[in-house]
């Protein structure tokens, strides 16, 4: 059947070339709709901020576009100025509600909304159990500690079984939207919003997962870029899975040897790097209990934990430290998280486990934690999609859209990110001659929110399309 939102395309003016502040010119960009947006428009459910919604038919499987539709929620915060065009945002997650989340960061956008539309949309298949308005997968999502790794083939045969067991629940309930629900297929509703606003190419901010959505858009719809932001992502445009897989770790590194050298000045732990090595190597062959919670973390759960822990900066150096000791004397409860005993090493789920490789057999799997692990020996396999991936052993649709290089031709694009985030977005970015990428010299998730400096380059290069110096910092 066909699509019964019909989608009207603008015709817009030459866009000037994108450039650095040095060859920037002295006006904006104009973006000059021929018609306007075929979307109905009226109140969003509850809003208090004058956010209008509108519902947009796509297809459940884009490869069969007169096939099933599903319903995207969008959410327009109008520009209060003369509109210029719009840009179309999405929080990661992946699931994140962009409706919710813009009505509640509404002020965040109030810069950028003078000249232009701020669009976001409800993701498909993240429906009502993550307070999202789109057509959404009646699944009970229900976060499981991580697996460990396998020890022997029948090991890795009972976690296939486990994952296969905890998917097919949720994959029997819609077998088509659960197959289509990569981030690829994210892009492509991108590009169905992008043509429902009447918009010639597409403006684009992604934060965290989203980061993805841009990528995969990018490497889809390269001619209908015009301007995109990477905040705080991760790479899904390596060559080399392996590659990237060492890269995370090696990212994850560096925040222990900040931590350590504190510790080698004003924390007054020299020691801890030693202890630190001892103590996981002695929770991998016996779990170290943590008395308040009742349980006991491996080796890889402290180094997740304290991953966690030391990203937050100078102000948790002493707290790590604290349970560090602690623990080698025997409690790990130092270690325990105010959210989930586990938190944050937690398995993925549908979005993730088509978008990232896992691993064929146990010899492959081995193989590679014993790369991460003498990569990162402070940091070992946590926080990357190596434990990520275990979640997705077994999971019953294949990858269907796994990491890719993106392609020649690009424009220049903007990267953002705080430790380890900014480098791993710079060496994205290092594909897209021209690109730039702010780099803050601190802990956190994402700068938009939470940088002035970072929202004042990020907003230039929306409305105007210049780039701050490749060298930035906020």
């Amino acid at each position: 059947m066909p699509n019964p939102i019909p989608l009207t395309l603008a015709l817009l003016t030459s866009l000037t070339s994108i450039t650095h502040p040095q060859q920037a010119s002295t006006s904006a960009t104009q973006l000059q709709r021929a018609s306007a947006s075929a979307l109905d428009w009226a109140a969003c459910p509850g809003d208090k901020v004058g956010m209008t919604c509108a519902d947009l038919q796509v297809p459940a499987d884009w490869q069969k576009p007169d096939g099933r539709k599903i319903t995207l929620k969008l959410g327009r915060l109008k520009s209060t100025g003369a509109s210029e065009g719009s840009v179309l945002i999405a929080y990661g997650g992946p699931g994140g509600p962009g409706i919710a989340l813009t009505q509640q960061f509404a002020p965040l956008w109030a810069n950028l909304r003078k000249r232009m539309d701020v669009i976001t949309w409800d993701t498909r298949g993240y429906g009502a159990q993550f307070s999202g308005l789109s057509t959404g997968l009646a699944c009970t999502w229900t976060r499981i500690p991580l697996p460990g790794f396998p020890t022997d083939d029948a090991d890795l045969g009972r976690l296939s079984d486990t994952n296969r067991g905890y998917a097919e629940a949720c994959r029997n309930k819609d077998p088509e939207l659960f197959a289509n629900m990569s981030s690829a297929d994210h892009a492509k509703d991108m590009d169905a919003i992008r043509k429902a606003l009447g918009d010639a190419q597409l403006n684009f901010y992604g934060a965290s997962y989203a980061g993805i959505y841009a990528q995969d858009y990018a490497r889809l719809f390269p001619g209908k870029v015009r301007t995109m932001v990477l905040d705080g992502t991760i790479s899904h445009s390596g060559a080399d899975w392996t590659k990237d897989v060492l890269e995370m770790a090696k990212d994850n590194e560096t925040t222990f040897a900040r931590l350590f050298t504190w510790c080698a000045g004003a924390g007054q732990c020299p020691e801890l790097p030693a202890r630190w090595r001892a103590l996981v190597a002695r929770a991998d062959r016996s779990p170290i209990p943590a008395r308040s919670a009742g349980i006991a973390y491996t080796g890889r759960d402290l180094q997740a934990l304290a991953l966690s822990a030391a990203q937050q900066g100078p102000d948790a150096y002493p707290k790590v430290r604290d349970a560090i000791r602690k623990a080698v004397r025997g409690d790990a409860s130092g270690f325990v998280p105010a959210r989930g005993a586990r938190y944050p090493d937690q398995s993925t789920g549908v979005t993730e486990c088509v978008d990232w490789p896992r691993a064929a057999n146990r010899a492959e799997l081995d193989k590679l934690i014993a790369r991460v692990r003498r990569s990162a020996p402070n940091a070992g396999t946590a926080n990357t999609l190596l434990t990520g991936t275990l979640g997705c052993i077994g999971w019953p649709v294949p990858v269907t859209n796994p990491p890719a290089p993106l392609p020649k031709g690009l424009p220049p694009m903007l990267g953002a990110g705080a430790w380890r985030e900014s480098d791993a977005v710079a060496r994205i970015l290092e594909q897209v001659p021209g690109s730039a990428t702010i780099h803050h010299d601190g802990p956190g998730h994402t700068l938009y929110p939470s940088s002035e400096c970072a929202r004042d380059h990020i907003d230039k290069y929306f409305t105007d399309r210049v780039l701050p110096a490749q060298t930035t910092k906020c």
